[in-house]
């Protein structure tokens, strides 16, 4: 029986199964808080089962052919069995590389998300399963909570290996098709295809008390044990990794959600070099400022991050920024009257909560001082921020 970490909506279900009795994570949405690092580039030798010019020329033709793609790509998707004490977790992963290097996500590969604990422990050990069925040991390179990506490497003479390409995750559209590669409940290299029904999406994350931006909506099946496989597009290249469910139920009933492949390629480069990621702190809460909004609370753009807080002793709080100091509904809702609107970043423009996290997390750095635009009343001021690295837990201490 396996073990279905789902929760009722609007909680998203992890797409992985564990042995065991059920449990979940409670999250709350910290959208402001969110930061990244930097890192050296990796190159990935890209190997294909076809030669390339083979492959590019077949998947590049007019429409979109999933059985094209799952017989060019398959080879490449595997399926991945985590062993924690007399429990087993099942996903799926697919090789980026003729190293032996695999992405899939972290929860398949550590008990991140299982029963609330902070703290996250590997499993004790991993292995492959390629569509032969042939099964081999891997490694555990590393793993990234935040963005819920894990990475493995197998021997490359222990089994021939298929790497799949990776594509790019900004230039995905709205109604482009897709194809899910995967597991789902244990069944290898099954084939689901769909629609992306909506981008940039920021979604309550599982495995971490962050906000999970950018991530691709579908309506491709995305069930147990999909977790950590490829989500393509029409060409046949990676755009996401298949990572949660939002489910009444527990099964796949028409919203899944991948975590993007540029933020997945991120965390792989710096998992591939130094074992860890690192990402930039700021240590504030905000909120979208809207036109209403903005008319609303008297300032003068349109748009831009309405800071509701700021943690005491964090970055922003010893740079100075200001949270807001009182409540009021406001068509429905409850927002915060008194705080800094921030509309820019090192010439970055922010137009919502979720620019602010995207620049922070993919931009900017620990340690790297960064200088916020921000508007404080009728008065527009220049504040840098040191930032720090981002701690486990900002609730903390």
């Amino acid at each position: 029986m396996g073990k279905v970490r789902s929760l009722r909506i609007p909680t998203l279900a992890l797409a992985c199964s564990l042995a065991g009795a059920a449990a979940a994570l409670g999250i709350g949405s910290l959208a402001g808080w969110l930061g990244s690092g930097t890192s050296r580039t990796v190159v990935l030798q890209q190997t294909l089962s076809q030669p390339a010019a083979a492959v590019s020329r077949s998947l590049s033709t007019p429409g979109f052919d999933p059985a094209r793609i799952y017989a060019l790509r398959s080879p490449g998707v595997v399926t991945l069995y985590s062993l924690f004490g007399d429990r087993t977790a099942q996903g799926s992963g697919f090789v980026v590389s003729s190293a032996g290097v695999i992405l899939t996500s972290s929860h398949v590969i550590t008990d991140a998300g299982d029963g609330g604990s902070p703290s996250v422990s590997a499993a004790d050990s991993v292995y492959v399963e390629f569509a032969d069925h042939d099964r081999i040991p891997a490694k555990i390179v590393g793993w990234d909570v935040y963005d819920d990506v894990g990475v493995v490497r197998v021997d490359p003479k222990a089994h021939p290996l298929s790497p799949v390409p990776l594509g790019d995750s900004d230039v995905v559209r709205v109604g482009q098709p897709v194809a899910a590669i995967g597991s789902p409940f244990g069944n290898e290299n099954s084939l689901g295809v769909g629609v992306v029904s909506a981008t940039h999406r920021s979604i309550e994350s599982l495995t971490s008390t962050y906000d999970l931006v950018d991530a691709i909506q579908t309506d491709a099946p995305i069930n147990h044990g999909n977790s950590g496989g490829p989500l393509f597009d029409a060409e046949g290249r990676v755009i996401g990794i298949n990572a949660q469910i939002r489910s009444d139920s527990g099964n796949a009933e028409g919203v899944g959600f991948a975590v993007p492949i540029d933020s997945a390629r991120r965390s792989l480069e710096q998992l591939l070099s130094s074992g860890h990621v690192s990402y930039a702190y700021v240590g504030i809460s905000t909120e979208d400022l809207t036109p209403s909004l903005a008319r609303h609370l008297h300032f003068e753009v349109p748009a831009g991050a309405l800071i509701d807080s700021v943690l005491p002793g964090g970055p922003g709080d010893r740079a100075g920024l200001r949270g807001g100091t009182s409540d009021e509904p406001f068509e429905g809702m409850d927002v915060k009257r008194g705080g800094d609107v921030v509309v820019g970043i090192d010439g970055h423009p922010v137009r919502g909560a979720q620019d602010l996290v995207r620049i922070v997390s993919e931009v900017l750095r620990p340690g790297q001082k960064a200088h916020f635009t921000i508007l404080r009343g009728e008065r527009r001021l220049v504040v840098p921020v040191v930032l720090a690295a981002r701690p486990s837990n900002p609730h903390g201490g």
